[in-house]
């Protein structure tokens, strides 16, 4: 498939790309910084543009298969909620004015819920630094449930994903849709390598249109 990757040179971008490439498929890299990627491949092709610009998202997006977003505002930015609820209205939008359908996004685990009712950014042990960044992701899972025009999924990340997980690629996961996956000893773990599994097996075999899903071990 000929994807637009949004977000390609970040800690989940990046995965997604690799594994995109890995199978064959053919990314754009839509960066605000292409200097960034120093990656070298003959599928890969780089476009600069601002996200919070709706008109240079059509541009970069137009006649592609499908548009993968992995946008993050930066957990350091003290304006982090303001600018990724900006930007992902931008995206969506570029999107709905260019002729591509299909729309996965990469959002935050902190909507999923804990228990009936209860989503994990509500509860009183949600780590504080964390919390802006998933409260704009589960504001934005809400308006995309709005969306009637893309074919959208939103994918949830594990509770963990870190360092400790990094360059592990098993190829299998469990999904679920509003609640963790827990494996036996009572955690929700994915490496970012299955995550990008997980998100280029849903590209090419779409089981989740206009619903979010959540992938671990």
């Amino acid at each position: 498939m000929n994807i637009a990757l949004i977000g390609a040179s970040g800690f989940v971008g990046s995965a997604i790309l690799k594994e995109a490439l890995d199978r064959g498929h053919e990314v754009t890299a839509i960066v605000r910084h292409p200097e960034k990627i120093t990656l070298h491949h003959d599928h890969l092709t780089l476009e600069k543009a601002d996200v919070l610009d709706v008109e240079q998202v059509k541009n970069a997006v137009n006649g592609k298969d499908a548009v993968i977003s992995a946008y993050n505002s930066g957990w350091a930015n003290p304006d982090m909620y303001a600018e990724f609820i900006a930007g992902s209205k931008a995206i969506q939008a570029g999107i709905k004015a260019s002729d591509v359908k299909r729309y996965i996004v990469i959002g935050g685990a902190g909507s999923l819920e804990v228990a009936p009712g209860i989503q994990a950014v509500d509860t009183p042990d949600f780590p504080a630094a964390y919390k802006a960044g998933a409260t704009a992701a589960r504001d934005y899972l809400n308006i995309l449930k709005e969306e009637k025009e893309l074919d959208w999924t939103f994918f949830s990340p594990a509770f963990e994903m870190g360092p400790h997980t990094s360059g592990l690629r098993k190829g299998t996961y469990r999904t679920s849709l509003d609640t963790p996956v827990f494996d036996a000893e009572g955690k929700s773990i994915l490496s970012v390598e299955d995550l990008a599994v997980a998100i280029i097996d849903e590209l090419e075999n779409a089981k989740h249109v206009k619903q979010r899903f959540t992938a671990a071990y």
